[in-house]
């Protein structure tokens, strides 16, 4: 449950940003979403009592490298709901959750291979990068990449799966408040010292106190501090690899969001790949759940 409302507040992310344009530049949409939601976790700090583990975290070479992971996977995110559409963005943020991350853990860090080595789990990895195929096939979204465009689009799953998983490795040692409050104030010192090489650059960070403001904090709380919040509760509680499974919810949620609210549409191509790709997560997740009998 924890993990399917993290999916929720993530999915708002893209509806927040497509209704932000074009009156709000990139650059402001980039940087203030850190801003407000950093400001919340140094709330969340304040009431825990854990300003000493968040000061601590400053002096942590690892803490700047999570940063750096953070800027890159958010301008990521943004540059992909620019070129792709809400839904397609969503999709690839999920390919660095069930994909990229249990094979990280497996692999990279040395922890639950057994899981990852049986034939369901394989087949439900198949079967959802081929839903997340149809998807963004279906909505043509790829086409309007060009360029430099498409370094954006095996990046995003990459720093998904990399942040989230030295976060939550990071949050074992010290409080997650101040772990995220770190990560969230150091992004936006740093994506609002390069706004001048995004969009909009500082001058777009002058930003109309009206309801383009409204949408920028609802986005900070939603989906920087709330969704993270409670997404690194759901791996505290059940470990690394089932809430990422989990975040198949996105582009649920976004598909749904996005036609109610935006009213975009997608083919049927596009629509029948989404069920396609949780059905294959669902089966990586019982792969996982189930290791191979040891012979």
């Amino acid at each position: 449950m924890l993990s399917v409302a993290a999916a929720f507040a993530w999915s708002t992310y893209y509806i927040f940003v497509l209704a932000l344009t074009p009156g709000t530049t990139p650059s402001a949409v980039l940087t203030y979403p850190f801003v407000f939601g950093g400001l919340a976790y140094a709330g969340w700090v304040a009431v825990t009592g854990d300003g000493a583990a968040f000061l601590r975290v400053w002096r942590e070479p690892a803490a700047y490298l999570r940063t750096a992971l953070l800027i890159g996977m958010q301008l990521s995110v943004l540059a992909a709901t620019y070129l792709t559409g809400p839904v397609d963005a969503s999709l690839l943020s999920l390919i660095g959750d069930v994909v990229a991350t249990p094979l990280i853990v497996a692999f990279l860090l040395g922890a639950h291979t057994e899981h990852v080595r049986t034939p369901i789990f394989a087949f439900g990895l198949v079967l959802s990068l081929a839903g997340g195929a149809m998807t963004i096939a279906g909505g043509g979204g790829l086409g309007a990449v060009h360029d430099w465009g498409w370094v954006v689009v095996p990046v995003v799953p990459l720093t998904v799966a990399f942040y989230f998983l030295l976060t939550a490795r990071a949050n074992e040692r010290a409080p997650p408040s101040a772990v995220v409050a770190q990560s969230m104030l150091a992004a936006a010192i740093g994506t609002a010292a390069l706004s001048f090489a995004i969009p909009g650059g500082y001058a777009g960070l002058a930003v109309d106190p009206g309801l383009p403001l409204l949408l920028l904090v609802a986005t900070g709380v939603s989906s920087f501090f709330l969704a993270p919040a409670i997404y690194f509760l759901a791996i505290r509680r059940a470990g690394l690899i089932i809430p990422p499974m989990l975040m198949t919810g996105i582009p649920v949620f976004t598909l749904l969001l996005g036609a109610l609210v935006l009213h975009i549409g997608l083919p049927l191509l596009g629509v029948l790949g989404i069920p396609i790709a949780i059905v294959g997560a669902l089966f990586t997740l019982r792969g996982e759940s189930e290791p191979e009998a040891k012979k």
